[in-house]
């Protein structure tokens, strides 16, 4: 069974689209990423949110944010916050490096 993981930053630049990428590749998951802020490159929906079994966000105020805008679509959803701040330039080594470190247990 494929798994669906949403990975979700402020503006969808740098750390989920990263995440998005690395992941990308790893059997039976099915990864993309969405951003909070209006101007995110790709705005989180409801679609997405449906489509998810796991969402990960890089920061606590992204829970939060996702929480007070979206509760409707989040219902038993499983949703992780790795605390990875907005310091990174996309797929910076440091980045990939973090995030291999943080998300393959949850993959499991």
């Amino acid at each position: 069974m494929t798994r669906h993981v949403l990975f979700i930053c402020s503006q969808n630049r740098l750390r989920s689209p990263t995440a998005e990428q690395v992941f990308a590749d790893w059997p039976g998951i099915e990864t993309a990423s969405s951003g909070l802020k209006p101007d995110a490159d790709v705005p989180v929906s409801p679609e997405l949110l449906q489509w998810a079994d796991l969402i990960v966000v890089m920061e606590r105020a992204h829970r939060s944010r996702l929480a007070s805008r979206f509760q409707r679509w989040l219902g038993g959803k499983r949703i992780v916050c790795l605390d990875i701040p907005d310091d990174y330039a996309f797929m910076a080594p440091a980045l990939v490096a973090l995030l291999q470190t943080k998300v393959p247990p949850l993959l499991r």
